[in-house]
């Protein structure tokens, strides 16, 4: 049996899509980020996360017993639902490892890259394949370098 010390070491990653419950406000949402600003921060934990007012997608990336624990409570927020896993991978390197977790909002700007990966007009991540979901995720974080 494996320590949790061991198994500590293992750097992996984690996308995920979900939806918005309805009364999520803009106020909810940037408690969400600065919480998980806050936790990944004190977990190992590093990120990026895209959210229209329906949609969240997001890739965390860190130590696995953590990227598990983080799943149990995401999966238990009320703040969202229909949480699916779109990839999970073990790492040699964090993609993220500048940002607690990093944001990036639908706007005018960046709505090209949407569109290059969404199979829709409406941006859908639960329609993405792993690989589009994380060239998404990079080109995004690309914006805000």
């Amino acid at each position: 049996m494996t320590s949790a010390m061991e198994d500590a070491h293992i750097l992996m990653s984690m996308t995920y899509a979900s939806r918005a419950n309805p009364d999520v406000s803009a106020n909810d949402f940037n408690e969400i980020l600065q919480q998980a600003q806050v936790n990944n921060a004190a977990n190992g934990i590093t990120g990026m996360l895209t959210f229209n007012k329906d949609y969240f997608l997001q890739t965390i990336e860190g130590p696995r017993a953590q990227i598990n624990r983080l799943l149990y409570s995401l999966i238990a927020d009320p703040r969202h639902h229909d949480l699916q896993v779109i990839e999970t991978r073990e790492l040699k390197h964090r993609a993220w490892s500048k940002w607690s977790m990093n944001y990036a909002s639908p706007t005018e700007k960046n709505a090209a890259i949407y569109l290059k990966y969404s199979t829709t007009i409406d941006f859908n991540p639960y329609l993405l394949s792993a690989e589009a979901a994380y060239n998404l995720m990079n080109e995004l974080s690309d914006q805000h370098d």
